[in-house]
C-alpha cells in the first residue's frame, strides 16, 4: 500500500516546486523562456475580418497558392537528375523488386522532356514548362519535401491542412483567423477551383475545420462566379439601397438590444459582407475590362486550347483578388478524375507523356503570365507565391505501364516573392529523385515557414479544441530559415 504524503516529503517537494517557480519567473523576466505561449487573435464578432496584428514583423501580407492537384512529377518538371538519364532503362540499385502504392516497379525512366539551364542561375528545368522556366531566377526551390501518405485525398489534406484526415482547418483559414483582411468588401480567403472541377479532397482544401465557419474559403472562379449576387428582377437600384439602409437600422437596433450576443453580431456581420460582395465581387470577376494584350499574354484568348483559356481566366482573377487585398488565394490546376484516367489532373500512372503533354500547356503559359504580371505590378513585394502538389512521383515507371507511381518520400515545391531568397535551391533528393537526401524537410516545416513569412509564430498560433491546443503544424515543424531573404 502506498503511504500518504508525510510532512518531510511535503516540505521537500514544496521546496523543489517553489524553486522551479522562482527559476521560471527569472527566465521570463530575462525573456529566456521558450516562446510557445498561445497568442489568440482578438476578434470582434461584429468585425471578424478586421485586420489584426502579427506576432512579429511580416515579410508578406498576402499568399497565393498554386496547387497542382494529382501529384505533379518532380522528375519531369523541376528536379534534374543526370544519373537518372544515364541509367535510363536499368533497375534502380538496391530496389530491383520495389513494390509501391500501385504495385511492382519497373526500370528507371528518364523524363521524356529535356532539361535545360535557365536564367543567369543556370537552374535546370524541363521543357514541359518552358515559360515558367524563364522565371527560374525569381524562384526559391525546396527539393527535399517529404509527406505522410501516398493517397491523393489524404495527401491534399496534408498539404492544405497539416493533417491527412478530414475536418482540420486549412492554411488559409488559419491565416485569415489570425490576421483578418485589408479589404472587407471581398472575402478574406478565396479558393479558385480548376475549370474541370474540384480537387479530390474538395472543400477540405479550403475548409475552416474547427475554426469559426466565417474563416472558410469562399469558392468561385472566373467561369463560376458566386450565385445570387444580382439584384432580383423587378427591384430598382433605389429600392435596393433603401432596403439595405432599413436592414442596417434594424440590425443596429438588435445589436443595441443584445450587446453581449456574439453569435448575433457575427451573423449580422456575415449578412453585411454578403451585401458588400454584391457590389464588389461582380466587379473583380468581370474580366471584360482587361486589355487584349493581357488576355493574349495569359492565353485567355486561345481558341485552340479551351481548357488553357479557361484556366488563364482563373489566373487573371487570382491576380485581381490579390490586387484588391484578399489575404489568401488558392488557385487549383487539376481536378478530381471527372474525365477519365489522367485527363483531369496530374496523376500520370498509365501514359505519363500523353497525359502531361496535355497538362503542361494548360499550366505553363497562364501561370507564367500571372507571375510576370504580378512582378510587373509590384505585387510580389507583399505577396508570397507558393507552388505545390500533394506528393511526388517515382523515378521508375510502373511495371507494365508508361507512367510513374505515387512518391511521398521526396518531392518539390517552390516559392516566389515576399520574404524568400531567389534564385535559391534548398535541399535535394538522391541521385534518382526517389528520396529526400539533403536538408530533408517536412510539410510541417513548409507550413511553419509560410506562417513565419506572414508574421505568425506557428507554435503560438493555436486553437483550443476538444482538449487540445491545435496547430497547423500539430506538434512538429521548424521554420526553414535558410530560404528567408
Amino acid at each position: 500500500m502506498t503511504p500518504f504524503l508525510n510532512r518531510r516529503h511535503f516540505l521537500t517537494q514544496a521546496t523543489t516546486g517553489l524553486s522551479s517557480i522562482a527559476l521560471a519567473s527569472l527566465l521570463d523576466q530575462q525573456r529566456l523562456l521558450a516562446d510557445t505561449a498561445p497568442i489568440r487573435p482578438k476578434i470582434d464578432p461584429a468585425k471578424p475580418f478586421a485586420a489584426r496584428d502579427t506576432h512579429h514583423p511580416a515579410a508578406a501580407k498576402n499568399v497565393l497558392v498554386i496547387f497542382c492537384a494529382g501529384a505533379c512529377s518532380q522528375i519531369d518538371t523541376f528536379d534534374y537528375k543526370p544519373e537518372l538519364i544515364k541509367r535510363h532503362g536499368q533497375p534502380m540499385p538496391g530496389a530491383e523488386s520495389l513494390v509501391t502504392f500501385q504495385g511492382e516497379q519497373g526500370m528507371l525512366t528518364k523524363s521524356p522532356w529535356e532539361f535545360k539551364p535557365r536564367g543567369e542561375s543556370g537552374k535546370m528545368i524541363s521543357e514541359l514548362v518552358p515559360q515558367l522556366a524563364e522565371l527560374a531566377d525569381d524562384m526559391c526551390f525546396i527539393h527535399s519535401l517529404t509527406g505522410k501518405t501516398n493517397t491523393h485525398g489524404p495527401g491534399e489534406n496534408f498539404m492544405s491542412t497539416g493533417y491527412t484526415l478530414d475536418g482540420f482547418p486549412s492554411m488559409g483559414a488559419w491565416a485569415t483567423w489570425a490576421l483578418g483582411t485589408e479589404n472587407e468588401n471581398l472575402p478574406a480567403y478565396v479558393a479558385i477551383a480548376d475549370p474541370r472541377g474540384t480537387p479530390q479532397s474538395s472543400v477540405n482544401n479550403w475548409g475552416p475545420g474547427f475554426l469559426p465557419a466565417a474563416f472558410q474559403g469562399t469558392e468561385f472562379s472566373a467561369l463560376k462566379p458566386l450565385d445570387n449576387l444580382d439584384i432580383p428582377p423587378g427591384v430598382s437600384a433605389k429600392t435596393d439601397r433603401a432596403t439595405r439602409s432599413f436592414l442596417e437600422r434594424m440590425n443596429q437596433r438588435h445589436l443595441e438590444q443584445f450587446p453581449g450576443d456574439s453569435e448575433l453580431a457575427a451573423r449580422i456581420s456575415s449578412y453585411q459582407l454578403a451585401a458588400r460582395m454584391q457590389l464588389s465581387v461582380p466587379e473583380v470577376t468581370d474580366l471584360s475590362s482587361e486589355p487584349q494584350s493581357i488576355l493574349r499574354e495569359y492565353g485567355a484568348d486561345d481558341s485552340q486550347n479551351t481548357l488553357k483559356a479557361q484556366f488563364a481566366k482563373n489566373c487573371i482573377l487570382a491576380r485581381r483578388l490579390i490586387e484588391n487585398g484578399v489575404r489568401f488565394v488558392q488557385l487549383f490546376n487539376g481536378a478530381y478524375q471527372t474525365g477519365g484516367e489522367g485527363v483531369s489532373n496530374w496523376d500520370g500512372h498509365k501514359s505519363l507523356q500523353e497525359q502531361y503533354s496535355k497538362h503542361g500547356p494548360v499550366l505553363d503559359q497562364p501561370c507564367a503570365a500571372l507571375l510576370r504580371d504580378m512582378k510587373r505590378r509590384g505585387l510580389l513585394k507583399d505577396t508570397l507565391v507558393v507552388w505545390m502538389t500533394e506528393f511526388g512521383r517515382m523515378p521508375t515507371f510502373q511495371k507494365g505501364a508508361s507512367g510513374r507511381d505515387h512518391n511521398p518520400d521526396g518531392f518539390t515545391a517552390w516559392m516566389m516573392g515576399a520574404g524568400v531568397k531567389a534564385p535559391f535551391t534548398y535541399g535535394a533528393t538522391d541521385e534518382f529523385g526517389y528520396k529526400a537526401a539533403e536538408n530533408i524537410s517536412t510539410v510541417y516545416d513548409f507550413h511553419a515557414t509560410i506562417l513565419h513569412l506572414l508574421g505568425l509564430n506557428h507554435k503560438q498560433l493555436t486553437y483550443y479544441h476538444n482538449g487540445f491546443e491545435r496547430r497547423l503544424t500539430d506538434v512538429h515543424g521548424h521554420v526553414i530559415k535558410e530560404i528567408l531573404a
